[in-house]
């Protein structure tokens, strides 16, 4: 491996961006790295030692690097498109259909999640790998929590996907055949990692794209969020709520565009962890050409695009929504053969795109606005009551999405005395349906409310079978691991 990075004439990673060390370290990590973990599922998880690697802080960095790149090809972009499919705003096209049916997968479509599993695995295999061998070095440390926070942001996504998973660890990379391990004990390891992360994560990045302590507690919240501990999961987003990040001003659906979701944006003053893309081969995000239509151009001079995700100017939620509301605009309306009322999202936006592989906008995973929602809603849960501080962190997004400047109370502002904790945390539910378009969140907290079935049966006027609600364990798990029995141990349904 030194070798290797000695002769191709690598700089050390410390000294260049941390997207431009991806862009440098991918091809050796995949070619290594890559098919080293891959081959390690099967075989020998240990094929890359602290004998021959981890024994500088280029070469764990290198290894940090390499958990990345399952995350960021494919995987995230396909992924949000495919939760959003699900959410009671958007529609799948094509493939994507049935996910918008909520009658369960159909074959196209459990391929589709079978390679999510597969990437997240691999994702957890790589972290694993650096957890296992760089630990025990203590200028170390800052990689080894980086590693903890990628598996757990992993693993949180199996588990709300799959249920209870294989729980694999830097503890038993050996052990090919692992059970089931509950949701319970998933969570275990997801905020032993966590609280372990915020810890040892610096407040700042120390280059473009790397996690932070705030991305780590940003992450934290919301798995408290998810467990019902509300105290915990307020007091973890209001920290980061005070840490200095403040939301971008906006006047017009090209700030949104440009100043927030923008291909040249490096990174902006709410951003707390975003996966990074850059204007090159095999370095853009996908989710620009499932998400645009080539007659907006807003994918290459040229325009291009597979609308494979889209909304409906007659969904209610949308007609219900506020015409002022400057997020409202990024939808176009166009009909491309379902109709006059479809919609398209104009969110992500690429002019400068070489090709459709190459748009250089970072996919967004938490931003500030993610920490004060979750206060907002977490906060009024365990106090029962609407806070002024509750209130005012809700306010903060809202004043924004209407042109107004965040911070200073505007004729847009709600009133606590207005409403219940219950109506108010629906408020913040639409709030959220708002503001985190394509960005794969409204499923997850669709299900987590309870209000699933009534919001998806207003805005789309569907049932939902009960088996949409877990994605079926893939047969690539269930054909490698014997302790999964496909006829007793697989999701209700499949």
């Amino acid at each position: 491996m030194k070798t290797l990075i000695n002769t191709v004439g690598f700089p050390k990673p410390s000294n260049i961006p941390f997207t431009g060390m991806i862009k440098l370290v991918t091809s050796l990590c995949m070619a290594l790295l890559f098919a080293a973990c891959e081959k390690a599922l099967e075989e020998a998880p240990k094929q890359i030692s602290e004998e021959n690697f981890y024994n500088t802080e280029a070469e764990v960095e290198a290894a940090v690097n390499a958990i990345y790149p399952p995350l960021r090809k494919d995987l995230m972009p396909n992924y949000i498109a495919t939760l959003e499919c699900q959410s009671d705003w958007m529609y799948g096209r094509g493939s994507w259909t049935p996910l918008s049916n909520y009658q369960g997968l159909d074959d196209a479509n459990i391929t589709r999640i079978q390679g999510f599993w597969n990437a997240f695995y691999l994702t957890v295999r790589n972290a694993n790998l650096v957890i296992a061998n760089a630990s025990e070095k203590e200028a170390f440390r800052v990689y080894v929590a980086e590693a903890r926070f990628l598996r757990a942001f992993s693993y949180f996504q199996l588990v709300r996907n799959w249920g209870g998973v294989p729980l694999r660890t830097e503890a038993n990379m050996a052990e090919k055949d692992l059970p089931r391990s509950t949701e319970d004990e998933v969570y275990q390891l997801i905020l032993a990692d966590l609280t372990a992360a915020a810890s040892e994560l610096p407040e700042t990045a120390s280059a473009s794209g790397r996690a932070t302590k705030w991305a780590a507690k940003t992450l934290l919240a919301e798995v408290f969020l998810q467990l019902n501990r509300y105290s915990e999961a307020a007091e973890q987003a209001n920290e980061v709520a005070q840490a200095g990040f403040s939301l971008v001003s906006v006047s017009s659906k090209e700030d949104f565009q440009y100043n927030i979701f923008g291909p040249d944006i490096m990174a902006s003053s709410e951003e707390i962890f975003a996966l990074k893309y850059a204007r090159l081969p095999g370095q853009g995000n996908y989710i620009l050409w499932i998400s645009n239509h080539p007659s907006t151009k807003l994918l290459t001079a040229d325009g291009t695009g597979a609308y494979a995700v889209h909304g409906d100017a007659t969904n209610p939620n949308y007609l219900d929504w506020d015409d002022r509301d400057i997020r409202k605009q990024l939808w176009d309306q166009i009909d491309f053969g379902l109709g006059p009322n479809t919609l398209v999202s104009a969110k992500y936006a690429d002019p400068g795109a070489l090709d459709r592989n190459t748009a250089g906008n970072d996919l967004p995973i938490y931003r500030l606005s993610d920490a004060l929602l979750i206060f907002a809603e977490a906060s009024a849960r365990a106090e029962n009551t609407v806070s002024a501080a509750a209130m005012e962190a809700l306010n903060k997004v809202h004043r924004r999405a209407y042109g107004y400047a965040p911070n200073i109370p505007a004729e847009v502002d709600f009133d606590s005395a207005d409403y219940t904790v219950e109506a108010f945390i629906d408020l913040v539910t639409r709030e959220r349906g708002y503001e985190f378009v394509y960005e794969g969140k409204r499923w997850f907290e669709l299900k987590r409310t309870g209000k699933l079935d009534d919001l998806i049966l207003h805005g789309k006027r569907k049932p939902v079978v009960q088996k949409h609600l877990l994605w079926p364990i893939p047969l690539s798990e269930t054909n490698f691991n014997n302790a999964i029995d496909p006829a007793i141990d697989q999701n209700p349904g499949y």
